[in-house]
């Protein structure tokens, strides 16, 4: 394609920015198809574009944002670094700065800093699973690792192998081989069919006996990864009892146990990190997104026993990142001192509780779920039949319309789960009770609007 010349005095400013976006960008750009913005500016939960049109933003940077857009903590640490003179970058050698980030990111882990030690890792979460099932070959001398459906964990050759869902998957040969995958529960889809607490059973008991079966077919694995809230695959939480029972199988058989905590983690789900709700303590942590307060940053948390590493094992140029460890200390400050875990308990049980009264005026509204400030809204075909879980069809093309009367209300926000039929909520952790009640309101009027103009 060639590029051609746009003229912004004939043309929107947001039409402007985002056709030369176009001309100059690759098609694999996602976000401007469905939110077609140019931003401007940005401050707590609401974006600017080019045109002075306000938005709330209930996407924060996929989960990146935790305080939202330019907290002033966040900025503040930015310019104490700038004027600091410390270097930028600095492979993986040591700051003050660094050695405070650290010191302060393994007292938000379970057992601090006597149970656990950090890998800093290359700027990305895929990054960071990269690293972890690396390290779970090298502890174990094995090979295979256990992923599960709907679980979400990068797009690289290995995380992708470890994805589940097959879209970006079915282009790409030769994706890194032993990957077992396995159901993950599912509240309101359970992919035994049996539903309610007898699929979570069901699933809790076929795990253990999978691993233990001396006839399962699959050798032991080096790792298990699996995400408490799957976020991409649409905010589906993972039951207690099922949780402890893995931790409980792979601790048993020296089974590395990762959890990806990318999204979830970072008192999104009401507590610091999502495994939290199951008491459980996971071999390695992956930790990404809001870690490093909106600039790149990967960390791993490793119990001290799974570190295998001989020095240089596992390097990477951008692992010292000192700008995103000052913005990342800035955030584990704020989330500490303003019980920003608390607060995203609090909005995130007023928004559920909100949104299932929605349920009741709008019964393509098939379930709401989710845990603190990670919610996810499924969209189904109410005009159908249910299955015998009285589970309706989900409906990808009314939920695609609610995400664009949303944009056009001046609501940003996702979708996800399998077909796009979930929409997903991704708030800021600072967000007030007025701004949670715009959201209802945006989101009901938007979702009217939506089905006005899909079924008429």
């Amino acid at each position: 394609m060639s590029v051609t010349s746009v003229n912004p005095a004939t043309t929107s400013t947001n039409e402007y920015y985002l056709t030369r976006q176009s001309q100059m960008e690759s098609n694999v750009r996602s976000y401007p198809r469905k939110l077609p913005l140019a931003i401007a500016e940005a401050l707590g939960c609401w974006v600017t574009d080019v045109e002075g049109t306000k938005y709330l933003d209930c996407l924060a940077g996929a989960g990146t944002l935790a305080l939202g857009h330019n907290h002033p903590a966040v900025i503040k640490s930015i310019q104490d670094t700038l004027t600091s003179g410390l270097p930028l970058h600095t492979l993986d050698l040591t700051t003050p700065l660094k050695d405070a980030f650290t010191e302060s990111l393994l007292s938000h882990l379970p057992g601090g800093k006597e149970a656990y030690c950090l890998q800093f890792c290359g700027p990305s979460g895929a990054d960071a699973t990269e690293a972890a099932v690396k390290l779970a070959k090298t502890y174990t001398g094995r090979s295979t690792v256990i992923s599960f459906s709907g679980g979400y964990h990068g797009m690289t050759h290995g995380s992708l192998a470890m994805t589940g869902n097959l879209s970006a998957k079915n282009a790409v040969n030769n994706l890194m081989p032993g990957v077992q995958f396995m159901p993950y529960p599912h509240e309101y889809r359970c992919p035994l069919g049996l539903g309610g607490e007898a699929g979570v059973d069901a699933l809790t008991y076929f795990f253990e006996n999978f691993i233990e079966d001396v006839e399962s077919g699959v050798t032991k694995p080096a790792a298990v990864i699996l995400e408490a809230i799957q976020g991409e695959g649409g905010v589906v939480t993972a039951p207690v009892k099922w949780l402890q029972k893995i931790r409980e199988v792979t601790a048993k058989h020296d089974i590395v146990l990762i959890l990806d905590e990318v999204q979830a983690g970072f008192a999104r789900s009401g507590k610091m990190f999502a495994f939290e709700h199951a008491g459980i303590e996971p071999d390695v942590i992956v930790m990404s997104k809001a870690v490093g307060g909106g600039l790149p940053l990967a960390v791993l948390g490793i119990k001290r026993k799974f570190d295998a590493w001989q020095p240089a094992g596992h390097t990477g140029t951008f692992r010292g990142n000192q700008m995103a460890m000052g913005t990342g200390l800035a955030v584990l400050d704020t989330i500490k001192t303003q019980n920003l875990a608390q607060n995203a308990q609090e909005r995130g049980d007023f928004l559920q509780a909100e949104l299932k009264k929605l349920a009741q005026e709008f019964p393509c509204i098939g379930n709401v779920r989710g845990r603190g400030l990670m919610i996810g809204v499924e969209i189904v075909d109410e005009r159908l039949t249910a299955d015998h879980m009285g589970s309706f069809p989900g409906d990808g093309a009314l939920a695609a319309a609610i995400q664009t009367a949303c944009f056009n209300n001046q609501l940003l926000l996702e979708k996800g789960g399998r077909n796009g039929t979930v929409i997903r909520l991704l708030c800021p952790l600072i967000i007030s009770h007025d701004e949670c009640v715009e959201v209802i309101a945006r989101f009901k009027k938007s979702v009217a609007q939506a089905i006005e103009s899909v079924r008429g």
